[in-house]
């Protein structure tokens, strides 16, 4: 018996995902590209030229002093960056046992990262506002320090750390700044917050464009201030005609590749601007709707609201079908991704007024 062809799923109850609907323009060039391996560039010369591409723009996007000249490339995504980071950071320091300090916040692929990489990770606290404690980092690094970690947009408050104050931290104590802007990183060149390679002295940094950039998974980023952040992260690759790689992964699709380069051709700066202004007018909407409901609401910051929802509701609204999740703090938890309408939000409301009686 012959089964049905599965469908994807459809985007329009997913309120906690950060990723989002692909550009059709990024759709069809990840098609084209399937196949090509960025992993081997002197083979797949077109593709590599297309990840120069890449880099370049997201360069651009992230302030760098020479975006035409940055060094980076597209990852699977920013636990790949984000691991990198800490490997290059360990491999450039002169200390044997190394440690890494990062906020309380900072997303779960630092303790992948720490593992994998046999590096101490030392995780301070947040302020009221959940954002990295200066005195706390400062109070945890010392001469072993590799990597102080910053995060532009937590993954479950959308918080934006000091990043200049990270960066004069992780200065004094000889070690580098990588800034996770994995999912920030499309949407705060909009805003006056302090995050990018113009702002700070940083190192190394994560941006994903197949997050709020719109672009088809995987694609993420990985950005560094100089070309000695990749060189550390080479090995010898004598069987192909590329005799060096930096990559983690080795051989990838070039279609994460071509996507990223094909939706910020069409949306830089435009089309992310509307899209940042208007998931940011939903996320204070969606504030304000719930706060008037008398629910505590976390004010947000970028397009990311957390609400004191309690259990029997939430529970209730996942039954009803929608795509929704939790902070470790237990809030109800909406990302305003391109793909969330101001429609798609009354109808959660709706529901949530249907369930309260």
């Amino acid at each position: 018996m012959q089964r049905p062809e599965p469908e994807p799923q459809s985007f329009d109850r997913v309120l906690s995902s950060m990723c989002t609907e692909p550009h059709p323009d990024a759709r069809a060039a990840a098609e084209r590209f399937l196949a090509a391996n960025p992993g081997d560039p002197a083979t797949y010369e077109t593709v590599a030229a297309l990840e120069e591409r890449a880099v370049e723009r997201l360069a651009t996007l992230a302030d760098h002093p020479t975006p035409a000249d940055a060094a980076g490339y597209v990852t699977a995504g920013g636990t790949e960056a984000n691991v990198q980071a800490v490997r290059s950071a360990r491999n450039r320091h002169d200390a044997r046992d190394v440690n890494v300090v990062a906020p309380e916040s900072a997303h779960f692929s630092f303790t992948k990262a720490a593992e994998l990489l046999d590096v101490e990770l030392r995780t301070v606290p947040v302020d009221d506002d959940y954002r990295a404690d200066t005195d706390a980092v400062a109070a945890a690094v010392d001469d072993a320090t590799a990597l102080v970690v910053g995060v532009a947009g937590t993954t479950e408050y959308g918080r934006v750390d000091p990043i200049p104050e990270l960066a004069g931290i992780a200065g004094e104590a000889g070690a580098r700044l990588h800034v996770d802007a994995a999912w920030g990183g499309f949407v705060l060149p909009f805003t006056d917050r302090d995050w990018s390679f113009d702002d700070a002295a940083v190192d190394t940094l994560t941006i994903d464009p197949h997050k709020f950039g719109q672009a088809p998974v995987p694609a993420g980023g990985l950005l560094a201030r100089e070309d000695a952040a990749l060189d550390a992260l080479a090995v010898d690759t004598p069987y192909l005609e590329s005799r060096s790689q930096a990559t983690l992964t080795g051989t990838r699709s070039g279609a994460g590749v071509a996507g990223a380069v094909a939706a910020m051709d069409a949306l830089w700066p435009d089309g992310y601007r509307e899209a940042a202004e208007r998931a940011a007018d939903d996320a204070a909407w969606l504030a304000e709707e719930l706060a008037d409901r008398g629910y505590d609401v976390v004010d947000p910051e970028l397009p990311l609201v957390a609400a004191a929802v309690p259990e029997p509701e939430f529970a209730a609204l996942r039954d009803a079908g929608w795509k929704v999740s939790r902070t470790g703090a237990g809030e109800l938890r909406v990302v305003c991704m391109p793909h969330v309408t101001r429609s798609a939000l009354r109808a959660l409301l709706d529901d949530l007024d249907r369930i309260r009686g």
